[in-house]
């Protein structure tokens, strides 16, 4: 699909991969963002583009942003907290949001739709894990909401002629983010500079990705793949542990702070402690990240920290 001169929604459009995304296509696009700001905030909403609030568990609000006129949307609106307070009410909220996107899509004729899926669908699987690894065993309720998205998704696709991009995120990193393992430890140093809790036993050992990056390999995939279904993980080839993203983050901050960890071979419960996508479908289509694991770390890490000084102040 060429994503140029096209009306776009990206839902979720106010939190990290949706915002990018909308920067990245508003020159070549008319792009419309939408989103309840629950998580998200509207200074994060590029310039250029429109914006609705919306809450997508009302279907009349879905209604009110995906029109006759629209040619693609990005849905990547979601309760992400894999430690939801609330589990029961991630699930059937993030499945309500994907079910209200898609019923309103078949009713106004729109029929091409990309989504955010997420490397915990696969739980504890060998690594680098393919698209193709079978069986899905997500540990995260979280997880489980994402896979049942999937479901939604291959049945619309097999049944009512909709063209689905499906993406499978490893760890996504960048400017803007917070919640997340990169400005934890730095808001935690702003505070303290002498020491650093460490959730687990630091071995953690994942797969990290720069958003930049990331929303590039999204418009590539799109624009690229022709399937009905197309279902592509997106990642590095390398990995970093939590105490290398620890030490990443210390040097950023030119500091050297004691570690403690709270122990366990997991940071919290449903914590895959080891994740490496297999990227190969994706490198097979043209695709490969600009650097490795470590360098999005580096890169997030200057970024974030540079924003969270300034929050913090000057002197921080």
């Amino acid at each position: 699909m060429d994503l140029s001169g096209k009306r776009v929604v990206v839902t979720g459009g106010a939190g990290l991969v949706g915002s990018h995304l909308a920067k990245h296509l508003r020159d070549d696009n008319d792009v419309i963002v939408v989103d309840d700001l629950s998580k998200g905030t509207r200074e994060r909403v590029p310039d250029g583009v429109e914006f609705v609030r919306a809450d997508l568990t009302d279907a009349d609000e879905v209604a009110e942003a995906i029109t006759e006129d629209v040619d693609v949307v990005f849905h990547f609106a979601a309760y992400t907290d894999t430690n939801y307070a609330h589990p029961r009410q991630l699930f059937e909220e993030n499945t309500e949001m994907t079910y209200n996107v898609l019923e309103r899509m078949e009713e106004v004729g729109v029929s091409n739709l990309a989504f955010t899926s997420s490397s915990t669908v696969y739980g504890e699987a060998p690594r680098p894990t393919p698209e193709d690894y079978a069986p899905l065993e997500p540990i995260s309720v979280y997880g489980a909401s994402k896979l049942a998205d999937e479901g939604l998704l291959s049945t619309y696709a097999h049944s009512k002629d909709f063209t689905v991009w499906l993406f499978r995120f490893a760890n996504i990193v960048g400017p803007k983010q917070r919640g997340n393992v990169i400005p934890d430890f730095i808001e935690k140093l702003l505070e303290n500079p002498d020491a650093l809790t460490i959730l687990g036993d630091g071995r953690q050992e994942k797969s990290y990705l720069h958003v930049e990056d990331c929303v590039r390999a999204i418009s590539h995939v799109v624009e690229n793949a022709e399937a009905s279904m197309n279902t592509y993980n997106l990642g590095t080839r390398t990995t970093t542990s939590v105490t290398a993203i620890a030490d990443i983050v210390a040097d950023v901050m030119d500091l050297d702070p004691e570690y403690e960890y709270t122990g366990g071979d997991r940071g919290w419960e449903g914590d895959v402690p080891r994740m490496r996508l297999s990227v190969e479908k994706l490198s097979a289509l043209g695709w490969e990240a600009d650097g490795s694991s470590d360098e999005a770390v580096r890169r997030a890490a200057r970024e974030l920290t540079e924003e969270l000084r300034a929050e913090y102040g000057d002197d921080a």
